[in-house]
């Protein structure tokens, strides 16, 4: 198992990509950020306090929850009321892409209704789609071959990413 992200690594890529969010949305008066159940609610949370800290953008965060195996056999659900999100700018994030599969269910769930735009974010992006999905803002873009496994362990103190 090796680490490919140490915690200020992990901290820093967040960091950036909170300021690449509010570069792409600073016409905006309200953005939506939406973690898919795990870590990627942590990462909104963190996007969500970056944003916050650096400007008067108004910031919605909620909770996406998906069964990522199976994303088709339940509901997906969201911690806040779909219709708050009509004509919204969402943003949608994850903190590992690798099929795509988890995202595109949830980027579906948006689509039943008006939206303004929707972005896509995830801390690593192992760039293996068999989903038609691209991420508008990744932290680190890693080459893996399929047999290998990323996992992201976030926590206060000792965040890491490992390859193995």
């Amino acid at each position: 198992m090796q680490i490919i992200l140490n915690h200020q690594q992990i901290e820093q890529k967040i960091i950036r990509i909170g300021h690449q969010i509010l570069e792409n949305c600073f016409e905006e008066e309200r953005i939506f950020i939406g973690g898919i159940a795990g870590n990627g609610s942590i990462i909104a949370q963190k996007l969500t306090e970056i944003i916050r800290a650096n400007s008067s953008l108004e910031v919605v965060c909620f909770e996406i929850k998906v069964n990522k195996d199976e994303p088709w056999s339940e509901a997906i659900q969201l911690s806040i009321d779909e219709q708050d999100l009509k004509k919204g700018f969402i943003i949608l994030v994850d903190d590992v892409i690798n099929s795509g599969k988890t995202m595109q269910y949830a980027l579906m769930k948006f689509l039943e209704q008006a939206t303004k735009a929707i972005k896509t974010v995830a801390l690593i992006d192992r760039q293996h789609r068999r989903y038609p999905i691209k991420t508008d803002f990744a932290g680190l873009g890693l080459s893996t071959t399929l047999k290998n496994h990323v996992e992201v362990d976030l926590n206060d103190t000792d965040s890491k990413a490992y390859l193995h």
